[in-house]
């Protein structure tokens, strides 16, 4: 399994719902007796408590009985449920729709949608429905002295359960609705931690391997022409100068072997910790692109006058890299980056002269998991995960993002705008 799926299972912490089923017993133990013994109602306090009793042994049996830490979504259901039938035969015993605690009825299928899958919310609202409906039409009458002089008009009555079961659906499907979008964003930044590690992951192992290469520079010269010098003095006895020729082809095979895994075969030893400006993070992630891609990368930085460096950041790199990236994948021939600052602000600019973003796209930009229903965007887009993904980090580290149609090209425009105070705290 992977990291990021683990979203699609549902299950619910036991320690805490164990804590709220506690808190609802507690509660429903004060109030059948404090009505009974000291309001003086009059109504079966043996059956009560004995209803109440059903919840508590539940309770004991998660505590002591199943070992879990994490009710799954079945388990879960299966004592929802009881919490269902439990509240709905004490209402049944004491009044039934019309007793004022019967909105508590609704309360387990709400908790459910968020924590449940779909088809054990939708069991629970369906039972919920039901028992609402039973309990307008079968009940015992309210205890007495209420019940003397307690009468309603039929269509205040009927309102009752009416408004339950609409309210019911309603903040089911809000909670559904929050509880999917929160998940597939969880889902996604789970996925940006993943590729985040990675990427630190790699930039360590490049880093190690430029001061490697650095380092290893010298001793390697020296057994090289020590081992020239050997292989002159030797060149009458063939097996040892073989053996020598062997030992200076591993060791060229070596230097050849280590320059491959820097990052750059002629970078110092501080390549990775380096201060940057903002336009030495772009020409960077440009020179990646212009060594893979065909496209055409035309820079602006006339109008940028900010002096400041900060120490390389991967999230920045990755969050800019992304964005240019699209730029170059669904460019038709030319990416346009402009870099403009003054004494406030300062703002990269990145164009294209592709088709743009689709209007059913633009107004949901920077989410996770979404596609455009337009063929020609539809075959060279993804899930919008780099976008989301590039639009956290830069967030993250202080920008401004919008992105909208460009007003002097075709394409797309991205403004990723920082102010110099932010900046300076990087």
């Amino acid at each position: 399994m992977k990291f990021f799926e683990t979203s699609k299972y549902f299950s619910l912490k036991k320690s805490t719902y164990i804590y709220l089923r506690w808190i609802a017993i507690i509660g429903q133990l004060i109030t059948l007796n404090l009505i009974y013994f000291i309001f003086d109602f009059k109504f079966d306090l043996i059956y009560g408590n004995s209803i109440v009793l059903i919840g508590t042994l539940s309770n004991i049996y998660l505590i002591h009985i199943n070992k879990n830490t994490q009710l799954l979504d079945k388990t879960a259901f299966l004592f929802l449920l009881i919490d269902i039938l439990q509240l709905s035969c004490l209402i049944y015993l004491a009044g039934g729709i019309v007793n004022p605690f019967s909105i508590f009825l609704i309360i387990p299928a709400i908790f459910s949608s968020s924590n449940l899958g779909f088809k054990s919310n939708l069991l629970l609202v369906s039972v919920t429905i039901l028992i609402v409906i039973f309990l307008t039409f079968f009940n015992q009458p309210l205890p007495f002295p209420v019940n003397e002089h307690f009468h309603v008009d039929d269509y205040y009555y009927y309102s009752i359960p009416i408004s339950l079961i609409v309210a019911l659906i309603f903040l089911n499907y809000f909670a559904l609705t929050f509880g999917k979008e929160s998940r597939i964003r969880k889902e996604a930044l789970n996925k940006m931690e993943e590729i985040m590690s990675k990427e630190h992951e790699l930039l360590s192992l490049g880093g190690q391997a430029a001061a490697a290469a650095h380092s290893l520079g010298t001793p390697f010269s020296t057994i090289k022409i020590i081992s020239s010098d050997l292989s002159k003095q030797f060149k009458d006895n063939a097996e040892v100068k073989a053996d020598i020729d062997l030992l200076i082809s591993q060791i060229d095979r070596c230097s050849e072997i280590l320059k491959k895994l820097t990052l750059n075969p002629t970078v110092e030893d501080d390549f990775i910790d380096r201060d940057l400006t903002i336009v030495g993070y772009v020409n960077e992630i440009i020179k990646s692109f212009r060594e893979t891609s065909k496209k055409f990368f035309i820079t602006n930085f006339d109008q940028f006058s900010n002096p400041l460096t900060f120490t390389k950041s991967m999230e920045i790199v990755y969050g800019l890299r992304n964005f240019i990236g699209n730029a170059n994948k669904f460019s038709k021939s030319k990416v346009f980056i402009m870099i403009r600052s003054n004494n406030d602000t300062t703002e990269i600019v990145i164009e294209d002269d592709g088709e743009g973003y689709p209007n059913d796209v633009l107004k949901i930009i920077g989410e996770p998991y979404i596609k455009s229903y337009k063929s020609s965007i539809k075959s060279k887009s993804g899930l919008g995960l780099g976008i989301f993904i590039g639009k956290t980090l830069l967030e993250k580290n202080y920008a401004k993002i919008l992105c909208r149609n460009s007003k002097t090209r075709s394409g797309a425009e991205i403004s990723i705008k920082w102010n110099n105070k932010d900046l300076s705290n990087l």
